[in-house]
């Protein structure tokens, strides 16, 4: 059984501003444009029927779009750090999806997630990069912002036997809803909305 996750997925115009912060990194391997994601929930190795039932419960979340912003960067283990990454902003709604999302995992069996929940998107993963290094990349990439855009889905995400950043299988797709008061005709065809 592949490896599952639950993730938002980073449009296509973001996603080419973070590729723009590839490079100058001596030991960084750096993540493919498109495995760029925001995990939401680590679900892994689980038997067909219990994903089965995730997927069935993640079916029936009733959740509003809402809007997202790429801002900052960063690096995980201080001492030794394991990888850096772009900053997300954090409207509620992004950590209410992921507190439900989480409630369901262990409602199923799962246990619950023992990290804290600290949206980001993984930019490179760090073989021996020297804590100067990173601190020297860092700092000329504060600045880093994306202009905003909707959520309108996450997605059920695989990963097959690799040193982890993808490649990535789509393997269920969850739409969330317009906001209350937004327009009632829904069309895969209409362009996003903004909630400002």
């Amino acid at each position: 059984m592949p490896r599952l996750f639950t993730a938002l997925e980073i449009p296509r115009n973001a996603a080419m501003s973070l590729s723009l912060l590839r490079g100058g990194l001596p030991g960084a391997r750096w993540i493919d444009v498109e495995n760029y994601h925001i995990t939401l929930r680590f679900i892994g190795d689980v038997d067909g029927r219990t994903a089965d039932e995730v997927v069935d419960r993640l079916d029936r979340i009733e959740r509003p779009e809402f809007q997202l912003q790429l801002t900052g960067t960063g690096a995980f283990g201080s001492k030794k750090p394991h990888s850096v990454f772009a900053g997300v902003s954090t409207p509620p709604e992004l950590f209410q999806l992921q507190a439900e999302i989480e409630r369901i995992c262990q409602r199923v069996g799962l246990p619950a997630d023992p990290r804290k929940f600290t949206p980001h998107v993984t930019l490179a993963r760090l073989r021996s990069s020297r804590v100067e290094d990173v601190v020297t990349y860092l700092s000329g990439r504060g600045g880093f912002m994306t202009n905003p855009f909707t959520v309108s889905r996450f997605v059920l995400l695989s990963s097959r036997d690799s040193v982890g950043g993808g490649p990535y299988l789509t393997e269920e797709v969850f739409s969330l809803h317009e906001p209350r008061g937004a327009s009632f005709s829904i069309s895969a065809e209409q362009p996003s909305k903004s909630m400002l």
